[in-house]
């Protein structure tokens, strides 16, 4: 498998990112790994090799790294985002990306950029950071951007309790076409409900290559 073939070096670069991200907003840390558990599966539900699987999966860990650099007062803020803070947000994928950068003559890790990068595009082109749209995103991004929002709705904070997932479904299905893909929003309705969900003791145990393990 792919994560085989990742030098030892790299192992210990990626487990310490890791580790940052949870010390910096345990929240973000715990939505990474939800998100490549079901980033993962949605990828496998809908037909993609081992190849694409774990490449997904991987760049879904990462996501949003980025968000180290972004200010607790935005970060954190128990509500609404103003306009200004709302932009600051959106720095988040471009700084994940520059982030893992350093580690793209690894192959690996090159193939996962550009999910990373692109994991709020949307399908109607209103997305960040390029505004690219349709088949223009890449597929690993279209996938990722499903499985960050839906544990975002279902996802309770200090602030607001999580949606049910039948409220989080028909929000997938009522935007499918607009910001997802619609083809890959029928998967996963249609899919999700039969996975098995990610252990909170996994979460607060697992570093990336365990988790695939127990994925």
């Amino acid at each position: 498998m792919l994560w085989d073939n990742i030098p030892d070096w790299a192992h210990a670069v990626t487990e310490m990112l890791l580790l940052a991200l949870k010390a910096r907003d345990p929240y973000t840390s715990g939505h990474s790994y939800r998100v490549a558990h079901q980033a993962k599966m949605l990828a496998k539900a809908a037909g993609l090799d081992a190849k694409e699987q774990e490449m997904i999966e991987f760049a879904s860990l990462f996501h949003d790294l980025g968000k180290i650099g972004t200010p607790d007062s935005v970060l954190l803020k128990p509500g609404r985002l103003t306009r200004e803070e709302e932009a600051i947000m959106r720095e988040h994928p471009v700084r994940s990306h520059e982030i893992m950068s350093p580690l793209a003559h690894v192959p690996f890790f090159q193939n996962t950029l550009s999910g990373i990068l692109h994991h709020h595009e949307r399908i109607d082109g209103l997305g960040y950071p390029s505004g690219i749209k349709g088949d223009a995103i890449p597929l690993s991004a279209r996938v990722i951007l499903i499985a960050d929002t839906y544990d975002a709705m279902t996802t309770t904070r200090p602030y607001r309790k999580g949606l049910s997932n039948e409220i989080a479904y028909s929000e997938l299905i009522k935007f499918a076409g607009l910001q997802f893909d619609p083809q890959l929003v029928q998967i996963f309705v249609e899919c999700h409900p039969h996975w098995e969900p990610v252990s909170e003791d996994l979460l607060e145990k697992a570093m990336p290559f365990e988790f695939r393990k127990a994925a």
